[in-house]
């Protein structure tokens, strides 16, 4: 009789752990708040969030023309700085290039000394008690918008960053699409026009023409070509146009910046076209520094699309300008710090 009894006590007690860890995993497995990093071309943006997402604090700091491991030490003081005192469960990273998984090493273009870093490393050896987690900068917008953003709730939505460069981050069936080297989502490549020129080896064809950078360089090429036609964009020195200089002269009517903008819309909405294609996603997200200025543009880059795309697979996606911003990028490190807080 004891031994039925002491029984059932421990099936009890069991049962009321199980419930306890039910509860725990559903929850998140953790009170413990989460830490952001958003790694850019000049700066680094941090934020803490807690458990449902909410911003807590946030904080940044200029790279001044930091190298190599001067930006490390810049992202592990800054990491530091903003999670004093609080119980940190993981951290995570949004770099401006590739992240290879198996290495945990980087390659960041707009960062000198940032061909094969070892971030992940330095990181855990900063942090040696929190996970810490490290994806591209197409990966975490495209993690951003499905958090907290324009793709909230998808399993299957594109990112189609437009600002100094050209990336795509792909959700398939929930999943980031990452490709053999993670290279997935490099689709600044893209041929959208003939021929292929050797101009295009450096960047790709697609982000030549119509990159924030692309539309700058465009420009320099028409005005080179065309030296008596009459241009706002004349003003500038011709190596310090920028491309929200086209933008401003567009608002000013002036024929070349339309020109440039006319061509730009036709690539962006092949590129839409040939991602809708392929991935059939349920939203398409357009984002980044040129969207921004160029969110103007979206009855236009969607009819142009629809041009290209196939038809069925058009007609199911929804085409949006990102809800985040600049804050896509941070917001998704935040949620590859979330995701890791609760394995």
């Amino acid at each position: 009789m004891k031994q039925v009894f002491f029984t059932c006590i421990c099936v009890y007690i069991l049962a009321i752990l199980l419930h306890l860890v039910i509860r725990c995993h559903q929850s998140g497995g953790t009170n413990t708040q989460v830490l952001g990093i958003d790694l850019g071309g000049t700066k680094i943006a941090a934020a803490l969030f807690a458990q449902e997402g909410k911003l807590i604090s946030r904080g940044s700091a200029l790279l001044e023309g930091r190298q190599g491991q001067e930006v490390g030490a810049l992202i592990t003081a800054t990491a530091r700085r903003l999670a004093e005192g609080e119980e940190i469960g993981a951290i995570g990273i949004c770099i401006p290039g590739i992240y290879y998984a198996r290495t945990g090493r980087v390659w960041a273009p707009n960062i000198p000394g940032w061909n094969d870093y070892p971030l992940l490393e330095e990181l855990q050896q900063a942090f040696p008690a929190i996970t810490v987690r490290v994806d591209s900068d197409r990966a975490c917008y495209i993690l951003g918008e499905t958090w907290q953003g324009a793709a909230r709730g998808c399993r299957n939505a594109i990112f189609l960053a437009v600002g100094t460069g050209i990336g795509a981050g792909i959700l398939v069936d929930g999943r980031i699409l990452r490709g053999h080297d993670d290279i997935a989502g490099a689709v600044g490549w893209m041929g959208l026009t003939q021929p292929w020129h050797p101009k295009y080896a450096a960047c790709g064809c697609f982000e030549y023409h119509a990159a924030g950078d692309g539309l700058a360089r465009v420009a320099r090429e028409y005005l080179a070509a065309n030296p008596a036609a009459p241009s706002i964009l004349r003003t500038r020195p011709e190596q310090e146009l920028k491309g929200a200089d086209i933008f401003t002269a567009f608002d000013q009517d002036d024929p070349l910046a339309q020109r440039i903008l006319d061509e730009a819309i036709v690539h962006w909405g092949m590129a839409v076209a040939n991602l809708v294609s392929a991935f059939n996603p349920e939203k398409f997200i357009l984002g980044g520094g040129v969207f921004g200025p160029a969110a103007r543009f979206l009855d236009r880059i969607r009819a142009e699309a629809q041009k290209w795309s196939q038809p069925i697979a058009f007609s199911r996606v929804t085409l949006e300008i990102s809800a985040l911003g600049g804050d896509a990028g941070l917001i998704g490190a935040g949620s590859l710090a979330l995701a890791a807080a609760r394995e």
